[in-house]
């Protein structure tokens, strides 16, 4: 009888110890991938976030221009993303030029309509970057020659634009590009 007994606390005791030893193997287990985890969450964090744009990046995202000195038929250059952009007052005469052209006609198709803000039909921008070969045409500065068409002159290699920047002639396959812009209020432009 001793022997029964003797073998029932054994078996008693190994299964608590048993027991025991799966608990401790899975509290290490969990333990252990836990602190992997946040190994992996503690290297992925700076290695994610590098690859967010920088503080000077962010502030070239969007630039604002003040307008209120540009005169109908002038134009002024600015600076947005390190690259030259056009803005251009245009009067009722270019205007009424830009609209008589007939769309179909043209290399890439497009409308002074499409390429202005409604209400603000007058105001042009464009980035200042000929679709050719990335020259910057001539037409926005004071006495710059315009072109035959009374918009931008590229001197690079001849392209012509007209007063809604829209390819007219040479080897510029597009218009000039339109970026995106609002209006902040009736004198300031904000391009990005």
């Amino acid at each position: 009888m001793a022997d029964n007994t003797g073998t029932a606390d054994i078996q008693e005791h190994a299964g608590t110890a048993g027991e025991d030893g799966v608990r401790r193997r899975d509290f290490i287990n969990i333990a252990a991938v836990g602190a992997a985890g946040i190994g992996g969450i503690a290297t992925l964090v700076p290695l994610i976030s590098q690859m967010a744009p920088s503080a000077d990046v962010l502030a070239e995202s969007s630039t604002e221009i003040d307008i209120s000195a540009i005169k109908p038929g002038q134009a002024i250059k600015g600076v947005f993303r390190k690259q030259p952009v056009f803005i251009r007052n245009l009067t009722t005469e270019e205007i009424a030029k830009a609209n008589a052209v007939d769309v179909s006609s043209l290399r890439d198709p497009q409308s002074l309509e499409e390429r202005t803000k409604p209400g603000k039909e007058n105001w042009l921008i464009t980035m200042g970057v000929c679709t050719h070969l990335g020259c910057v045409p001539l037409g926005a500065g004071e006495g710059e020659v315009k072109g035959e068409f009374g918009g931008y002159y590229c001197p690079c290699h001849g392209s012509v634009y007209d007063t809604a920047a829209r390819i007219r002639k040479g080897p510029a396959p597009k218009n000039l590009e339109v970026p995106v812009y609002e209006f902040s209020s009736d004198t300031v432009v904000k391009i990005g």
